[in-house]
């Protein structure tokens, strides 16, 4: 895991060092473990390194021939690749494999070839390309941006921001996709001239523009292959032990972020069954009487497996205090509240451990989410599309104007996804994975870990778990109004004393207390923001502040709020976000 940037441009032009330091600097979070700067013609190459495997020799930019490459992420089948492709490789890195495998092989060979979470840029120098690549669940980000003379790209568009290449103008068709489903969808970010490489997409660069695109697909194409419940069920046991090992390589210590539910759960057995030492898990609580925090359920699984447990209390004076710090850690703008809970968990994992593992991924491969199984019904039968509404429809009158073309996005992955052969579920769990879970779950892991220097690690998001999953028939992912009945299967047969078919409480932030006890003073200063007062009326939302409590829709509508006005000041305004909310806000 770590931070990468570059310029490739005009044959001719040579890279200015200082823009690259410049991208470096606001990079650091990512990577405090070294620092590396290669220029060769026309390409700059920079690194910052959170050093995870080979501590003494994988410090990047890695060189083989006439080839540069430098990575954010980890490939874990490094092992296997050496060993069967017989590679000699100069460092125990596990991005040196990729590299010479593209010297033999090419790109597309090469990014089929990989298991891992990975954002990479390789030049080659004989050829005279610069290759970007991106792994296809999208765990790892890479952005884009035309600059005079050629490209730019960078691990977070503050990059792009700080060293002056793009100035931070908002699109208005993505601020109102933020704040009506709390992310934003496909190529083109929130900034104008700042666009995402795609999921899994490789973009080859020459002579300072793009030439050439490819797609490697995250999910296997075609609709639900027959298989008996015991079938599935060894399947399922034997991709996912094989995940989890892979991802468990490392040289320096990790752990667990554990929920009470299903999918880290299982992590955690997977984990406890493949380690002799005790695992280090994880779990967010909160201090609000009543939060539906998962607690008990976490602590329970974690007794069970004799991992060592740590319980961190989210306290809504540590929610005030942080929270700008927190918004502006997501350049990217996601307003998951999940993000609280997320930072302040690897903020103190960071004490214990380096890595962590968890189970974003689960819910989207197997068919958890209760949008699925109203998805799957037609709509004559009281079907519903996912993502019909937006915070703000159930909130009326607050902003100047109804967001019209806020879906637009949305609807594009689900036509995109929606191939011959797959059923309604299928399609609904495509479009989630193409969207929602790189630009909302991901991003939210991505950034709240980073700005730790903490490595995130997904081991759902594996191309052999997800051929073992994706295909499975309908009702081994919901059945009898319950999802992810596979995972529960497996969860019930290999977890002692689990009850994977319980009625699921759920994991809340109570952001809506929270910003109800303080509505009367939080009201008026997020109405004053400039990002805030062009959007929406401020009587309204005072209003809409005051009220915030015992309301989930107002709720949800006065976080997306109080969300978009740190990070505006943070990203748009460019200005300090050093002090608690009402310093900020108030500043």
């Amino acid at each position: 895991m770590c931070g990468i940037a570059g310029l490739a441009l005009k044959q001719g032009l040579t890279p200015d060092p200082a823009i690259l330091h410049a991208m470096l600097a606001a990079l650091a979070h990512r990577g405090p473990d070294g620092q590396g700067v290669h220029i060769a013609d026309n390409v700059g190459l920079a690194h910052n390194r959170l050093a995870i495997i080979d501590l003494a020799t994988g410090d990047q930019p890695l060189f083989a021939g006439p080839t540069t490459l430098v990575a954010n992420g980890e490939i874990y089948n490094y092992i296997e690749l050496r060993e069967a492709h017989a590679l000699v490789c100069a460092t125990g890195s596990d991005c040196e494999p990729p590299l010479h495998l593209y010297r033999r092989d090419g790109v597309a060979a090469t990014a089929q070839a990989m298991r891992g979470m990975y954002a990479m840029a390789l030049h080659d120098r004989a050829t005279r390309r610069l290759i970007l690549t991106r792994d296809p669940f999208g765990i790892k980000p890479m952005y884009l941006a035309e600059v005079p003379g050629g490209i730019a790209f960078a691990s977070e568009p503050q990059a792009l921001l700080a060293a002056g290449l793009v100035q931070p103008v908002v699109r208005a068709e993505a601020r109102d996709e933020l704040l009506q489903i709390q992310f934003t969808t496909g190529a083109e970010t929130i900034f104008a001239g700042i666009s995402r490489i795609l999921p899994g997409e490789t973009v080859v660069i020459a002579d300072g523009a793009i030439v050439e695109r490819h797609r490697r697909a995250a999910l296997p194409e075609g609709g639900p292959v027959a298989v008996t419940e015991e079938e599935a069920l060894a399947r399922l046991d034997a991709a996912f032990e094989d995940s989890v090992r892979l991802h468990q390589r490392s040289d320096v210590p990790y752990g667990l972020f554990l929920s009470g539910g299903i999918d880290s759960g299982a992590v955690l057995a997977m984990m406890a069954r493949l380690n002799s030492q005790p695992v280090r898990a994880f779990t967010a609580s909160f201090d609000v009487p009543g939060a539906a925090d998962e607690r008990a359920a976490a602590e329970a699984a974690a007794k069970a497996h004799g991992a060592i447990h740590t319980l961190v209390t989210v306290t809504e004076a540590e929610v005030w205090r942080h929270l700008p710090k927190i918004v502006a850690a997501m350049d990217d703008p996601a307003a998951d509240y999940a993000i609280i809970p997320t930072w302040f968990l690897a903020r103190r994992a960071r004490q214990d451990v380096k890595v962590v593992l968890s189970g974003e991924g689960g819910d989207e491969l197997f068919g958890g989410y209760g949008r699925y199984r109203s998805a799957m019904r037609p709509l004559w039968l009281w079907g519903r599309r996912p993502r019909a509404t937006g915070a703000f429809d159930h909130v009326k009158d607050v902003l100047r104007e109804a967001p019209r073309t806020w879906r637009d996005g949305i609807a594009a992955a689900e036509a995109a996804t929606a191939l011959p052969g797959r059923t309604r579920l299928q399609a609904a769990q495509a479009a989630d994975i193409a969207d929602w879970l790189p630009n909302d779950l991901l991003t939210k892991l991505d950034r709240c870990l980073m700005a730790h220097a903490v490595e995130g690690r997904t081991p759902f998001l594996d191309p052999e778990v997800a051929a073992c999953a994706f295909r499975l028939p309908d009702n081994l992912k919901v059945r009898r109004r319950t999802g992810k009945w596979l995972l529960r299967a497996w969860t019930a047969r290999h977890v002692p004393g689990a009850q994977p078919f319980a009625a699921k409480q759920g994991f809340t932030v109570p952001v809506a207390a929270w910003i109800g006890g303080v509505g009367d003073r939080l009201g008026p200063l997020v109405a004053a923001q400039p990002g805030v007062a062009e959007v929406a009326k401020p009587d309204r939302v005072a209003s809409l502040f005051r009220n915030a409590a015992g309301d989930k829709h107002r709720g949800f509508a006065a976080w997306h709020l109080l969300f978009y006005a740190l990070w505006h000041r943070a990203h748009v305004e460019r200005r300090d976000v050093a002090g608690d909310v009402w310093q900020v806000l108030g500043g």
